[in-house]
């Protein structure tokens, strides 16, 4: 057998070595990539303390995370009239109460909690609160009983009431202790508004249906009224106690006297009467704090001031005495707040708060974008010093500046007429009081 020249299987042999080293070369610089990016990606991931393979998902999940951790910014209000701002609350606030002693503001929110707030601190720097904890659910309203030793709440998924007692410490402070057994479930619609009579015979709540049901204080129904107005959108207790009344979808607002005998046991429930002139349906509508004076706010864009000092036993109306303008009424719901006296009206739509005159029906003052969210619950003090609004996360509290405008216009008014000179020094201490409140305002007209 004739063998190769050795030249040619030289030549052959070397370019099969070349293209093996080629290849070999080609596989090592790919090993040698793959081995430094694992290597940087695995760096990365083990200074933050993560898994090789979950180290992507990870961060955004964690990214995900403080963004839901995030607080909602607090609304930020100023004027010139805000005397104080309370805020402990992490929820937004749905309803406030203030106790008839007046030394307590209640406040219930979404976050589960009830606070108590001190009047006293008001207008000091440092405002101290009480919580009471809602177990399991949150209030959407609440109100002091008239001893201010206890007050009850409207759970939002329990569709209840639920009592809580106030036992005062060594201290100072209290312990909020809830009552073993709410009361029973009886309303089928949302409820509105829940209040408790002064005097203590009874509690009323009221739903969104046309349903007012009228309890004992022990949890039983005494009596269920029908209010014929399609809908309900508010109903109260009157402060004198005698009457419950309520507004909706007619033109009217309805009232009923709640009767007792002289030995504190129920009778009934009768009509008493009706405030007529409204000419759309009745947003909302407030008592005077002797129960003397209404007012209701209307979608016919009017707010109206009536008299009820009446003898509605003998068929007496009530009285009209002033119609007012509040063209907001006729495109949103509002809520409206009549000062212990019945001389100022606060008026609340969306976010904004109007103060009117009764006397006169002239707008006085306008706070606009008081709070992040439409004003849920509007109140004057005992005092009718202070208006409080409440919408977000706090309470916003106002001078009441017209209030005190008023008390100088009718002082300056009851001095002409005076004759005895015991009567003049006190309606001239009064008169100097609210000069002396508005001058320290800056809102003293010369």
């Amino acid at each position: 057998m004739e063998l190769p020249q050795l030249p040619e299987l030289m030549g052959l042999s070397l370019l099969l070595g070349l293209l093996a080293l080629m290849a070999t070369a080609a596989v090592a610089r790919g090993w040698l990539r793959a081995e430094e990016e694992t290597s940087s990606r695995s760096a990365g991931q083990k200074a933050n303390g993560l898994p090789l393979d979950k180290s992507l998902r990870s961060k955004k999940q964690k990214q995900h995370q403080r963004v839901r951790k995030e607080k909602p910014q607090q609304h930020n209000f100023t004027h010139r009239l805000l005397a104080a701002a309370l805020k402990s609350h992490s929820g937004n606030i749905s309803c406030m109460d203030f106790s008839s002693n007046g030394k307590y503001l209640a406040t219930c929110a979404d976050d589960r909690t009830v606070r108590i707030w001190s009047t006293k601190d008001f207008l000091q720097r440092e405002h101290r609160s009480m919580r009471a904890n809602v177990e399991l659910d949150h209030a959407t309203l609440v109100r002091f009983s008239p001893d201010c030793r206890a007050f009850i709440v409207w759970l939002a998924n329990g569709d209840t009431l639920r009592v809580f007692k106030m036992t005062k410490r060594e201290d100072g402070g209290y312990t909020f202790t809830a009552t073993p057994e709410d009361f029973p479930k009886k309303h089928k619609a949302p409820v509105i508004n829940i209040g408790i009579a002064d005097t203590g015979k009874f509690i009323m709540t009221a739903s969104s249906d046309t349903t007012i049901l009228i309890w004992n204080l022990k949890g039983h129904v005494l009596s269920t009224i029908n209010t014929n107005q399609m809908n309900n959108t508010h109903a109260a207790i009157s402060p004198c106690s005698r009457f419950v009344a309520s507004c909706g979808f007619t033109p009217d607002v309805k009232v009923w006297e709640v009767c007792f005998g002289k030995k504190g046991d129920f009778q009934e429930v009768v009509r008493a009467f009706e405030l007529k002139g409204h000419s759309a349906a009745v947003h909302f509508f407030a008592f005077s704090n002797d129960s003397r004076r209404m007012a209701s706010v209307s979608k016919d864009g009017t707010w109206k001031l009536w008299d009820t000092d009446v003898e509605y036993k003998k068929q007496q109306d009530p009285y009209l005495l002033r119609t007012g303008c509040f063209e907001e009424a006729s495109t949103m719901p509002c809520r409206l707040a009549l000062s212990p006296d019945a001389q100022v009206l606060a008026l609340a739509s969306g976010s904004s708060i109007h103060l009117y005159n009764t006397r006169r029906g002239e707008k006085e003052e306008c706070f606009e974008q008081v709070h992040g969210e439409c004003i849920t619950d509007l109140s004057f003090d005992i005092t009718g010093r202070l208006l409080a609004s409440c919408g977000d996360r706090a309470v916003r509290l106002f001078h009441n500046t017209p209030g005190h405008r008023a008390v100088v216009e009718e002082m300056q008014g009851l001095l002409k007429r005076a004759s005895n000179e015991s009567t003049r020094q006190r309606l001239q201490q009064q008169l100097t009081q609210a000069q002396e409140a508005l001058r320290s305002l800056g809102t003293l007209k010369k």
